[in-house]
């Protein structure tokens, strides 16, 4: 067979079911070779879109997601969604076509030295210079790309390989099992979570990467500790559980923090640093804290732990079965109370407040439905005010944090589960970037809503501009039709002129079988009231 026939085996020995990319005359054989396979090619109109279509199918699934791009531009158009999944810990394999073996000495046209390009954006990445190592490489990238925090490997993939007959067969695997942390160690974590007066357990995304949900909320009823979760950890715990307080990644001061600062124990549960610093949560560095996640922690002078290293799911029920003490629920309880309530944000005026906005989505969807949020204003609203009830029912990037990831991201949520409802929150920025891919859904078949927070602006640069300079500067422009935008792919298209249509217009744009899009002009001036609200903050006692 030839080289590139191997590769595509070697893909579907992976269980790979998409890859999502564009053609170009470098990566040609492989296509060519795909199109004998069952795994499915989605065309997009970007590579960094198609990155973070990967991106995103790697958080939902847990298994590497699969973006392809030919060399130069096309390569380096991918480096925003590789360095987003490198940062979000999305298990991602990259392939990138390059030139011969031959020009790579020389002044060639459109060759640059992606392998070095790629190095620190990755986990592992190779080239592929002979058709006898591909089994390996292929092997060797996946399981790189899922073993521990997941995260990006990238497979070049020269031309003139590619046609080359060989022999081989894909390598075959097993899934790898974590080891449980010392006996040491657990004796040490029950003996702190038995003498402390007031835990408070910080979830992140780890836990929903390693399947732990289940084994948190067992935790959590067995011990009555209070729990907050990270933006991408959102779901971990049922927002509506009593002990579950509000997500953590304000920098500003919120009643969680308020934990924070009461706490004697914080227990970190596959929790994500670069999320949210430990310095916002722990400035005095005095904190006893106990770290529970599959791989050690980073250093950091507000982070210094006893380390439970091993699978997050068993470490939690060896937990549970020892902790014999339950804590005092009173206080946390009170947290919520006030982190529910006391905001008293108006869900009237127009433009919508984006409070209202938040709750309206809330009410449009089904509990297992899924939100993505784009990164923008819009973000912190969604983050801090949409409760959460499952896992994977809010997608947000927040480890690199890049704009124009919802709308991808949104295609790959329909793909793999085209019976849930699927809405994407997105800045008028964010979206302008990305909406080529609208038609790529519209090809695909694929119907979700995308609700746009209109300002005609950056809000979230406006928001720190104000804070910071009293003024805003550089963020302002124009916006097209929406609407008849929407209708020139084929999509349906909605505009909101008061705030009591928002609801009703949700409701029949899920039920289309298109992609929908809702101008929803927003009133960012909460934006200011929020940071005023959490500037005058005080703690209940």
């Amino acid at each position: 067979m030839r080289s590139s026939e191997l590769f595509v085996k070697c893909l579907e020995a992976e269980g790979v079911e998409y890859i999502f990319g564009l053609p170009g005359e470098e990566n040609m054989d492989f296509l060519n070779a795909l199109t004998s396979s069952n795994i499915k090619f989605i065309l997009t109109h970007d590579e960094r879109w198609a990155a973070f279509m990967a991106n995103a199918y790697g958080r939902l699934t847990g298994r590497p997601g699969v973006c392809l791009s030919t060399l130069g531009p096309g390569a380096t158009n991918l480096m925003t969604g590789i360095a987003d999944a490198l940062l979000d810990f999305s298990p991602v394999v990259a392939i990138t076509g390059q030139a011969g073996l031959s020009e790579m000495y020389k002044e060639s046209h459109q060759y640059i030295d992606i392998l070095s390009s790629f190095k620190p954006l990755t986990k592992w990445n190779a080239r592929i210079e002979s058709p006898l190592v591909i089994p390996e490489i292929v092997r060797k990238a996946f399981k790189t790309s899922s073993i521990e925090k997941p995260g990006p490997s990238h497979i070049e993939f020269p031309e003139d390989i590619a046609p080359v007959n060989t022999e081989g067969s894909p390598l075959t695997h097993e899934p790898i099992s974590y080891p449980e942390p010392s006996e040491k160690a657990l004796s040490a974590a029950v003996s702190m979570i038995e003498n402390a007066d007031m835990p408070l357990v910080l979830a992140g995304n780890g836990v929903i990467r390693g399947n732990a949900s289940r084994e948190l909320k067992k935790f959590i009823l067995k011990t009555q500790i209070g729990i907050t979760t990270t933006f991408m950890g959102m779901g971990a715990m049922p927002a509506d559980n009593d002990l579950f307080i509000s997500t953590a990644g304000l920098q500003s001061k919120d009643y969680i923090s308020c934990g924070f600062s009461k706490a004697d124990l914080i227990i970190t549960v596959g929790y994500d640093p670069v999320e949210f610093s430990p310095i916002h949560w722990n400035p005095n560095s005095d904190k006893n804290i106990i770290h529970i996640n599959c791989t050690p922690s980073d250093t950091d002078s507000h982070y210094s732990s006893l380390e439970l290293i091993g699978d997050i799911k068993t470490t939690l029920s060896l937990l549970a079965e020892r902790v014999r003490s339950q804590k005092d629920t009173s206080y946390y309880h009170k947290l919520k109370l006030y982190s529910d309530h006391s905001m008293d944000f108006s869900l009237t005026g127009f433009p919508l407040k984006p409070f209202r906005i938040v709750n309206d989505i809330r009410k449009a969807l089904r509990r297992n439905d899924i939100l993505i949020s784009d990164v923008g204003a819009h973000k912190i609203w969604i983050a801090r005010f949409y409760p959460a009830y499952e896992e994977n029912t809010v997608i947000i990037s927040n480890g690199f944090a890049s704009m124009g990831f919802a709308i991808p991201a949104a295609i790959s949520a329909k793909l793999l589960y085209p019976e849930k409802q699927v809405i994407a929150g997105v800045g008028d920025g964010g979206f302008l970037m990305s909406l080529c891919e609208i038609n790529t859904a519209i090809r695909l078949g694929l119907n979700f809503v995308c609700v746009i927070f209109n300002d005609s602006g950056y809000g979230l640069i406006e928001w720190k501009e104000k804070l910071r300079h009293q003024k805003d500067f550089f963020i302002r422009f124009n916006n097209p039709d929406f609407v008849k935008l929407a209708e020139s792919f084929g999509a349906k298209g909605y505009r909101v002129a008061s705030d009591d249509e928002l609801l009703p217009v949700l409701k029949d744009a899920l039920n289309q079988k298109v992609p929908a899009i809702v101008d929803c002009p927003v009133d960012y001036s909460e934006n200011l009231r929020l940071t005023e609200k959490l500037g005058r903050l005080i703690c209940p006692v």
